[in-house]
């Protein structure tokens, strides 16, 4: 698959910020509410957007981390992932404006890159 013009969108969200501390703080159903509206905000993002989305992705769960020490477990602030075609990154990045990610849910941020080729593929 070519990478032209593909980008990786990565939701992300600190569970200890000020954001997750204020939904936290909801009541039960008023917390529900602005779930069925942040999932019913998002599907209608996933409508306008369909024939961009190249990867459906998801959310991410919990984090293990390799390297030359060994496995560990670890926090981070990466919640989820999508990716789309534009045509520009500044195109890939106008799609995420005012996301539910972040305008209803408590996520803070959605950072857009470019996948880039593999050097000599």
């Amino acid at each position: 698959m070519s990478t032209s013009n593909i980008y990786l969108a990565v939701f992300t969200g600190s569970k200890t910020g000020q954001r997750a501390a204020a939904w936290a703080a909801l009541s039960e159903s008023e917390r529900e509410k602005k779930s069925q509206e942040g999932r019913a905000a998002w599907g209608a993002w996933m409508q306008k957007n369909q024939a961009s989305v190249l990867e459906l992705g998801g959310p991410l769960g919990k984090t293990k981390k390799v390297s030359e020490h060994g496995i560990e477990d670890i926090t981070n602030q990466l919640a989820a992932f999508v990716a789309v075609r534009a045509e520009s990154h500044e195109a890939a990045a106008k799609m995420f404006e005012k996301h539910p990610h972040f305008s209803i849910f408590p996520g803070d941020s959605v950072e857009v890159m470019p996948v880039k080729p593999i050097p000599g593929a």
